[in-house]
């Protein structure tokens, strides 16, 4: 591993890897929970008015990869904010990647303990997705920008295995009614701001200006991929209505890998099997990617950005979030709500809030867009 060489930029990606990255993004875990939380069939209309709001956030991310100082990376931050603040925001920003780590980590190996090593121990299976991503990370930010081609087509088309659910034979139009809700809950406003923060993750894209080609125009890219990721949901989510109904909807804990059990061919019984482990594919990509973002974040803190990276550095920092998320796994085992799960829906609603509307105001202030 050359790890001089982790942030070294020999090329520029165009519109169809930001494509790529925005819906591997959106998709990332929640969309194996995201059916049991939402329940009422009504949230369909939710869905696709948060995919619309969502979109707001696509055309400022579009106007900063536009912007000249998206490209200059680090030194772009640094003439927005200065030196001292950008520490700062570093800093804070070890605490959000960490999250995001962790609950990616542990859902993951939830979800492969529990269909296909139910008698592993699941430190094993956090020792081996830690390892995996090591070494994806370990070859540089841009061979982990070309990796999402691989995560995208080999995950992506896995949503026409649910064609299948729309025709099943118990199931019944009236299962997707009402679409108009009689009322209006705190259980409802809770279920708005799940749909929000599963659409979030490309907030965190803007830390790659300089790999993205400032020429081409990435709204449409950005819009397409948005667009995608909102009929991503929805399928799968009147599936999930249809096989389930609202009634016992929430009683899966995840709804989709439960649809995809009763799966079966002729030839092969436990699609499901295959269908998880191609699925790792995202998963390793975006845990690799924060590993580099973490790092990155590290060296800013320390104010050793300017210096040479180095191999040691980076796995001693793979090693502390290793031992992290191995001590708050064993902490919050006998807890039946793991709170920074919990804590992490409220965090990606705030990034993916913040983030960009932080940076365009910054911007404008400074007269740069």
């Amino acid at each position: 591993m050359k790890a001089s060489s982790l942030y070294e930029r020999t090329v520029t990606f165009g519109g169809i890897y930001v494509f790529f990255m925005v819906n591997r993004s959106q998709m990332l875990y929640f969309v194996l929970v995201t059916p049991s939380k939402l329940v009422y069939p009504y949230m369909i209309w939710a869905l696709i008015a948060v995919g619309i709001l969502s979109q707001l956030n696509m055309i400022l991310i579009a106007k900063w990869f536009s912007s000249d100082i998206s490209t200059k990376g680090y030194q772009g931050f640094v003439q927005l904010f200065g030196k001292r603040t950008v520490r700062v925001l570093a800093f804070v920003g070890l605490f959000f990647i960490f999250a995001k780590i962790y609950v990616s980590t542990l859902g993951t190996v939830e979800v492969i303990n529990s269909i296909i090593f139910p008698s592993m121990n699941p430190l094993w299976l956090i020792l081996f997705l830690f390892g995996i991503c090591l070494y994806a990370a370990s070859r540089g930010m841009t061979n982990a920008i070309r990796f999402v081609v691989i995560a995208f087509f080999g995950s992506a088309w896995m949503i026409l295995c649910f064609i299948p659910f729309f025709f099943p034979s118990m199931a019944s139009l009236h299962d997707l009614y009402p679409l108009i809700p009689a009322d209006w809950s705190t259980v409802s406003w809770k279920n708005l701001l799940f749909i929000w923060q599963a659409f979030s993750g490309p907030e965190y894209l803007v830390f790659i200006g300089p790999w993205i080609n400032q020429k081409q125009k990435m709204l449409k890219y950005l819009t397409f991929a948005n667009t995608t990721s909102v009929f991503e949901y929805l399928i799968m989510f009147v599936v999930s209505l249809l096989f389930f109904s609202s009634q016992y909807l929430n009683k899966s804990r995840f709804p989709v890998t439960d649809l995809i059990r009763y799966l079966q061919t002729p030839v092969l019984e436990r699609i499901d099997i295959i269908l998880i482990c191609m699925q790792m594919f995202y998963y390793v990509w975006a845990i690799s990617l924060y590993f580099l973002w973490f790092y990155g974040a590290i060296r800013i803190v320390s104010g050793r950005l300017n210096e040479q990276s180095n191999r040691i550095g980076f796995i001693t920092c793979w090693i502390m979030i290793l031992i992290s998320t191995i001590i708050l796994d064993k902490w919050f085992d006998e807890t039946e709500q793991n709170p920074l799960m919990n804590l992490q829906i409220w965090l990606r609603a705030f990034t993916y809030l913040f983030i960009p509307t932080f940076l365009l105001i910054a911007c404008k202030r400074k007269g740069l867009i």
